[in-house]
């Protein structure tokens, strides 16, 4: 079992190092899309509506937000095992905090779980870079492709899994069920770090936290919240128009003030690298294709072909199986050929699966659904953590946490942007075929027809940037 040394010289299993983060890593992201399939009974537990129970998802993606960019001063001037552990208690104490909450206090009661929740999100937008961060540090490029392949899993995978997994769970056990499936694995993942698996592995460069450059970075949050509420009845867009333009002024001064620190919060400067652009664009617009693909398709199944959340849910299982089963490969592949190439092939197998079920959307077949998703799932094992791979290889070593951490942050911003926009889409054309005459079935397809064209745009943007790459292809090594 290959041995490293951590920053205080001692050996460690680079194995065990790798295997309980990521296991960590994937459990906490699981938690970013399990609760879509629990609001129905989350609704009528605390006795709260569609639109605030979807807080639950858009306050944990807003908070992640926030939290991302000052990951990497943390991996600067923290032990990283302390780090980590940490982060690991935080999530577990906001999956207590929801545990505990009775239902009986209602509204108020949802508010209360929401806390908890915002603490689960701020443990997992730190961790999400830096576990990207520290891979990249610990393993030498040549090998980067394979190991960021693995690491794919967590990041692709358990956002498909999310759904399945709470399908299950609602199955057999009430909403709590859920968090307290979370907290146990979280618990053993913070002993077996606790025993010595996890070690501090980073080179610090400490400098002070400036706070000024956290506030301004709230402006995401406001620009997010905007984008969730456009294509909502009864929004107060005088409010939200204000709220946007304060937002975007803040961000604007936030990364102004990143281009003229001489110890920046997040160091904006590795946008001036064309491959790492590139590569920031690309996994964003993966991102994009994917975590569409496990909303919209089964809103699809359920609403359109009628079937059960839990068949909804099952039907990613096939989608999810493939994404696991090529992310490793894909990453060794990229190794191999270069990274050009094997994203080229990603575009293209998105791109297929969109138009595929763009054309057939009218035969309203379960199967042809399934597999169409397979395809734009496969393709994304082909781009999504290859891309940020090849970005972390266009910059230094000391420039990397700040690299992976740009990256996540864009990614969960155009993410949350494309679920947005996609949802406005579907409701806006279903609702304007409603009102010219259509049928509700019609009228759907539709809405369906509208979404898939988009993406098909979307991807084939995403395929002319990759045809742009300049080509890194690995150099033969003696």
């Amino acid at each position: 079992m290959e041995k490293s040394i951590d920053q205080n010289g001692r050996s460690y299993s680079r194995f065990w190092f790798i295997f309980t983060l990521l296991v960590g890593t994937f459990t906490m992201s699981i938690s970013q899309s399990s609760l879509s399939t629990a609001y129905p009974t989350l609704m009528r537990a605390f006795g709260i509506s569609a639109s605030t129970v979807q807080w639950l998802t858009t306050g944990f993606m807003l908070v992640m937000c926030v939290s991302m960019p000052i990951s990497p001063w943390m991996l600067n001037n923290l032990n990283f095992k302390t780090m980590f552990m940490g982060a690991l208690g935080l999530f577990d104490l906001g999956s207590l905090m929801i545990i505990l909450t009775p239902p009986s206090w209602g509204v108020s009661g949802f508010w209360f779980m929401m806390i908890g929740r915002a603490l689960e999100a701020f443990a997992v937008g730190v961790l999400f870079p830096s576990y990207q961060s520290v891979l990249l540090e610990i393993t030498p490029k040549e090998k980067r492709g394979t190991v960021m392949g693995v690491a794919g899993l967590v990041m692709g995978s358990a956002l498909a899994c999310g759904p399945i997994v709470s399908g299950i769970v609602l199955k057999f056990f009430t909403w709590k069920g859920l968090f307290i499936l979370f907290m146990v694995v979280i618990t053993v993942i913070i002993f077996m770090a606790g025993s010595g698996l996890i070690r501090d592995v980073m080179t610090r460069h400490t400098s002070s936290l400036d706070w000024l450059s956290v506030i301004l970075s709230v402006g995401l949050i406001g620009i997010m919240d905007v984008v969730n509420q456009a294509g909502k009845q009864n929004v107060n867009w005088t409010f939200n128009g204000l709220l946007l333009l304060v937002s975007v002024l803040a961000v604007a001064a936030f990364c102004y003030r990143q281009l003229h620190l001489d110890q920046p919060l997040l160091e904006l400067r590795v946008l001036k690298t064309f491959n790492y652009d590139l590569a920031i664009l690309l996994t964003s617009i993966s991102y994009i294709a994917l975590i569409v693909t496990t909303i919209i398709f089964p809103l699809f199944y359920q609403g359109v072909l009628g079937v059960s959340p839990f068949v909804s849910g099952m039907a990613l299982v096939p989608g999810a199986v493939l994404l696991s089963l090529l992310n490793p490969l894909t990453g060794s592949l990229a190794d191999k050929i270069g990274f050009k190439p094997t994203m080229i092939v990603g575009m293209v197998m998105i791109i297929t699966g969109w138009v595929a079920g763009l054309c057939l959307l009218d035969r309203r077949s379960l199967l042809i659904m399934i597999l169409c998703a397979m395809v734009i799932e496969g393709g994304n094992a082909f781009v999504m953590m290859p891309a940020v791979t090849l970005g972390a290889n266009a910059l230094p070593n000391d420039l990397v946490p700040h690299g992976t951490a740009v990256i996540t942050t864009v990614r969960q911003v155009l993410g949350s942007a494309g679920v947005a926009v996609s949802t406005i889409v579907l409701t806006t054309g279903t609702a304007n075929a409603l009102r010219r005459g259509s049928t509700h079935l019609t009228a759907a397809l539709h809405g369906y027809h509208l979404v898939f064209s988009m993406l098909v745009v979307v991807e084939i943007i995403g395929l002319i940037l990759a045809l742009m790459l300049k080509n890194v292809q690995k150099k033969n090594t003696k």
